[in-house]
């Protein structure tokens, strides 16, 4: 028995030494700086977004991203290569954190630790914990402050005590999404250490679709209808204007609304779309095979309501539209407002009239305005935004 149990210890320490070795290989090479993406907002979660694409532009950047992962989305038990200068950490292992830490330590070079304005999980004091160690902060301030967000009743107070802090310290890095957010930053702190880097879009992605991806048979059979496809792509919340889709497919029954993605709360039980033969819920899409669908709308939309917490969005999928090439109705958000290519509905007629024109529009006829899309889409790509934020590294 005791043999059983020496042997055992020894795989374990022979395990962990491999483990250090591994962490000690990927912390020697050269790199400008060290980014932690410490927020519970996992690598192969459903909805593909900011956090990875800018983590991937900073990579490509001699920047080492030690991304979080977590339970529900990502199989690393430690530490795994992505793609590189980018590893999957699993900071819930007592190794992996105790080595980085050690090591991290004896690294001269900037180290950022990178949280969401939305991060529930890490407190104040471990946030403080971190800059005591010499870590600078990347505070994302992404979306307004809300429970909403938060899928609580109340804001959870570790939001809000990281709030308040970052904004009562001009000295920590602030990166804000919407004017909104930057107004709300500068009323309280001023312009030091703020940086403004909207959503973007991996336009190639988007916009050279070569794939062959073998669409669901239901969606299949909604292309064969040829009729317009009003489409959305996205969370399904309570922020989602339901009555809107619904009047909308009252409205116009030649027309086929399909909506896809995920369901964020139980708004989306509530809604009466099963009354209309024309709404079409396709659920979860992988973000890989997302545009092989989407370039099938003939119109894009987001019809959101209209809210404080919509007017501080700026919807990632946007700028996704943009480089399909497909006309975008949405209604009237502020972040939306900024670019010519997107038309804005104020009121569900206009909303309705703005699609009956979009449906009509023709590459040729109209070339103009899908000029528009390509130039604002090739204006905001996730190279650009991340450009923003490395020169304020550069600094």
């Amino acid at each position: 028995m005791l043999k059983k149990i020496l042997k055992k210890l020894k795989l374990k320490q022979n395990n962990n030494d491999e483990l250090l070795e591994k962490i000690k290989s990927i912390l020697t090479t050269d790199y400008n700086q060290i980014v932690i993406w410490r927020s519970p907002f996992g690598w192969n979660v459903p909805l593909f977004q900011r956090p990875q694409h800018i983590s991937r532009q900073f990579a490509k950047n001699k920047i080492l991203v030690l991304y979080e992962v977590t339970p529900e989305t990502d199989n690393v038990t430690d530490i795994k290569y992505q793609e590189d200068n980018l590893y999957l950490v699993n900071f819930s292992n007592y190794y992996v954190n105790t080595y980085l830490e050690e090591l991290l330590q004896k690294i001269a070079i900037p180290k950022y630790i990178q949280i969401y304005s939305t991060n529930w999980s890490m407190t104040l004091k471990e946030m403080i914990d971190y800059i005591e160690k010499g870590y600078n902060i990347l505070y994302e301030y992404i979306d307004d402050i809300s429970p909403v967000l938060a899928g609580t009743k109340e804001i959870p107070q570790n939001i809000l005590d990281k709030y308040n802090y970052v904004m009562e310290n001009d000295n920590l890095l602030i990166v804000v999404t919407a004017n909104d957010l930057y107004d709300d930053v500068v009323s309280k702190r001023g312009k030091k250490n703020l940086v403004f880097a909207s959503n973007g879009v991996d336009y190639d992605f988007f916009s050279n679709i070569t794939q062959n991806i073998l669409l669901s048979t239901e969606f299949q059979n909604i292309i064969n209808m040829k009729k317009p496809i009003i489409g959305y792509y996205g969370a399904l919340a309570s922020w989602f204007d339901y009555k809107l889709i619904e009047y909308a497919a009252k409205e116009r029954p030649e027309y086929q609304f399909v909506i896809i993605g995920i369901k964020y709360d139980d708004s989306y039980d509530k809604n009466n779309f099963k009354k209309y033969k024309n709404i079409y819920f396709l659920g979860k899409v992988d973000y890989s095979e997302l545009p092989n669908y989407a370039q099938h709308f003939t119109v894009c939309t987001i019809p959101f309501l209209i809210n404080d917490m919509t007017n501080a969005t700026s919807p990632l999928k946007l700028f996704e539209y943009m480089s399909l090439g497909k006309p975008i109705v949405t209604t009237d958000m502020k972040e939306c407002k900024k670019y010519k290519s997107v038309m804005i509905a104020k009121s569900r007629i206009e909303f309705l009239k703005l699609i009956d024109n979009a449906t009509k529009m023709d590459n040729k006829i109209d070339k103009e305005y899908f000029e528009k899309l390509k130039k604002e889409a090739l204006e905001n790509t996730w190279e650009m935004k991340a450009n923003v934020i490395l020169n304020e590294f550069r600094k």
